[in-house]
């Protein structure tokens, strides 16, 4: 009933700041998804060269990149792979002796997933 006598008239946006509105359009983030560009070297591999290789390589990055994620082997900003893998030995936390080996053959990237993107 009360809305009878004092009926309410919200002010668009213009009003309320003085200027005519315009539509604010968001930019697409540089890391959007195919962007291949915006990517560190450890999330692309090469689509060329013999495809069993490239298989193995796409299983080591995968092996690199859990390690990478699992929090319970430690922070890794700052420091490599191998570094990380070291300190977790030494607390106890048994790392995954396939990151060890897949490091130590030189093959693997040594930066984690983490280290161009903070």
């Amino acid at each position: 009933m009360m809305k009878s006598y004092y009926k309410q008239k919200k002010p668009n946006r213009s009003d309320a700041i003085g200027k005519p509105s315009k539509s604010i359009k968001k930019k697409s983030p540089a890391a959007s998804l195919g962007a291949a560009a915006a990517q560190p070297a450890a999330l692309i591999t090469s689509p060329h060269g013999d495809p069993d290789l490239q298989e193995d390589v796409e299983k080591s990055e995968q092996v690199l990149r859990e390690f990478d994620m699992n929090m319970a082997y430690g922070p890794c900003i700052g420091m490599t792979r191998l570094a990380r893998w070291e300190r977790a030995q030494r607390l106890g936390l048994d790392p995954p002796g396939e990151v060890r080996s897949l490091l130590d053959s030189g093959k693997a990237q040594t930066k984690s997933l983490w280290d161009d993107r903070v």
